[in-house]
């Protein structure tokens, strides 16, 4: 029986995670009751074992503190007893979320009369800390569109096989580190393309940039450097029974140097696992902001 429990901050996505998981098959069941959890997942385990059952699980604040505090309990036990149970917890930054309120007009489900939402968005966050703290899986919604979160969980699932889910992300310091990152490297130390006139206009992944770079003897130790203590530790976390690991790098506007070590590292592991992704959260806003406004001229 395969169980994935999905919790979140209200407006970060959990409801597209939900309808994902139910078009890949999963029942779906949301905001369930945590106290009848077990007898739920007992009653289906005794039905035909359970082996081929797949049941995504929303949890949310309206469940209560006292409630949530049980469920990492829940998730050793499961696990303990040989089924496959996973956390995917989904946030965003507080302006992104009372942005997306506004454009909805939807009422947060903690809000009071006399608290204002952005009250609500941190009272959320703090009733949620017991839940977010044993995640498999953080997803920082911040920047993501509908499609690309779905796209995102789709291809980061833990296979049926097992094995461990890498990430390797770039971005910009400008635009803030990613939450959801378990290990930080900072670029910003080495020779920054965007100095160059000709280069400026390209990205870490065209060839001028990637030769400029590969000429650095400081890009090419770095490179050294955060391969050798990945190789290192990665395995530690595979140890541990982790089913995701988050590499995100860095530059200043996450275009260029961020870019080509991404790039780069993921080329490296995906040599020696089978689950290698690669996101360019910069580049990705970038590309949303061209297509935006394409579309806007083409309507004027």
């Amino acid at each position: 029986m395969q169980i994935i429990f999905v919790s979140g901050l209200s407006g970060s996505g959990k409801t597209v995670a939900l309808h994902l998981l139910e078009d890949m098959g999963y029942t779906s069941l949301d905001n369930f009751p945590i106290r009848l959890l077990r007898d739920y997942i007992e009653g289906e385990i005794d039905r035909d074992g359970g082996d081929r059952r797949k049941v995504a699980i929303g949890i949310d604040a309206r469940a209560g503190e006292k409630d949530l505090k049980v469920l990492p309990e829940m998730l050793e036990e499961l696990r303990q007893a040989g089924y496959p149970a996973q956390l995917i917890f989904l946030t965003s930054e507080d302006d992104t979320l009372i942005r997306r309120y506004s454009e909805t007009r939807r009422r947060h489900p903690l809000a009071q009369q006399e608290g204002g939402l952005l009250d609500a968005i941190r009272d959320e966050r703090r009733v949620l800390s017991a839940v977010s703290g044993c995640a498999d899986l953080t997803i920082d919604t911040t920047h993501l569109n509908v499609h690309d979160l779905r796209e995102l969980i789709r291809r980061r699932l833990k296979p049926e096989d097992g094995g461990l889910s890498l990430m390797f992300m770039s971005f910009g310091f400008k635009n803030g580190v990613p939450r959801d990152a378990d290990f930080v490297f900072d670029l910003r130390c080495l020779p920054n393309p965007h100095w160059e006139h000709s280069l400026r206009p390209f990205t870490g992944r065209d060839e001028g940039v990637i030769r400029y770079l590969e000429e650095k003897e400081t890009v090419i130790g770095m490179r050294k450097d955060i391969i050798a203590f990945l190789e290192r530790w990665i395995p530690c976390f595979e140890g541990a029974d982790r089913s995701y690991l988050t590499v995100a790098v860095g530059c200043t506007g996450g275009r260029h140097r961020s870019v080509y070590m991404a790039e780069q590292l993921a080329a490296h592991f995906m040599q020696k696992y089978p689950r290698v992704l690669v996101r360019h959260t910069s580049l990705s806003e970038l590309m949303d902001a061209q297509e935006l406004r394409s579309t806007t001229a083409a309507l004027q």
